[in-house]
């Protein structure tokens, strides 16, 4: 049964990062599915593309099966598309990779964000937190709202012209400042896993497409998955601590074996 919203994961092949959308599933009144075929898809109110062990090899598998052609009808209808990583590198332009990272050569993106990524065999990999810059368009309810998520990802990508960054971030090791991602009119990307884990960004997405379907969803609210993760953190650490000779390891971090 479908919920008062609609929201289609596409289940690429190589999907990673399977929580990057427990903050929105648990939201009552939302259906979150995950469509591995065309007759699945239906007409959702969004429709997110995940992140991939392999983005240029899950991009022909959607140009192969059809999924990527019926993504590209739904954004020209106006529902909201997301990108998360690698599903926000399909979105763009092309895809290159010269240093033969993932499946070498260069290959077109789904042409609905004016950019190109070029994959490196250097991996990004830190914490982040940050805000959504001046969004426009059907989630314009982001507008300045804060996130915090990880990066996790080889490849660079770079804007064109016409075409505004989506959030600022910083690296919370290195305490560098940057731009993320993009958006432009209906189709929104980020490298921001966990992107929807802060309570206030879920809760605007929601309201975001309630706005579109003309529905009060003032009464949908679920939980904030970013503090929950850090309590489940923090009983898994003082559960290492209650079984585990701490000391010996302290020691053998210290000294060696």
């Amino acid at each position: 049964e479908v919920g008062l919203i609609d929201i289609a994961v596409i289940r690429v092949p190589r999907i990673s990062n399977f929580t990057d959308f427990n903050a929105l599933e648990v939201i009552p009144g939302v259906s979150l599915r995950y469509v591995r075929h065309v007759q699945e898809l239906k007409n959702p109110d969004m429709i997110i593309l995940p992140g991939t062990k392999n983005t240029m090899e899950d991009l022909l598998w959607m140009r192969q099966n059809g999924l990527e052609a019926a993504v590209l009808k739904k954004a020209a209808e106006g529902k909201i598309i997301f990108g998360v990583c690698g599903g926000y590198q399909m979105l763009g332009e092309t895809l290159s990779d010269p240093e033969h990272v993932e499946a070498g050569g260069e290959i077109k993106g789904m042409g609905l964000l004016p950019m190109d990524t070029v994959f490196k065999e250097g991996k990004t990999r830190t914490r982040v937190e940050g805000s959504f810059g001046q969004v426009q368009g059907a989630l314009h309810t982001l507008t300045g709202v804060n996130l915090e998520g990880y990066e996790i990802h080889m490849g660079e990508t770079t804007l064109r012209e016409g075409v505004q960054s989506f959030t600022r971030i910083t690296d919370t090791v290195k305490n560098d400042t940057k731009e993320d991602g993009a958006f432009y009119k209906n189709v929104y990307g980020s490298y921001v896993h966990g992107i929807f884990d802060k309570e206030e960004v879920a809760k605007k997405v929601v309201e975001a497409i309630g706005e579109i379907k003309g529905i009060d969803v003032s009464t949908m609210t679920g939980v904030d998955f970013a503090s929950f993760k850090e309590t489940q953190y923090d009983l898994l650490a003082q559960g290492l601590r209650e079984h585990l000779d701490m000391e010996k390891i302290y020691q053998i971090l210290e000294e060696g074996i």
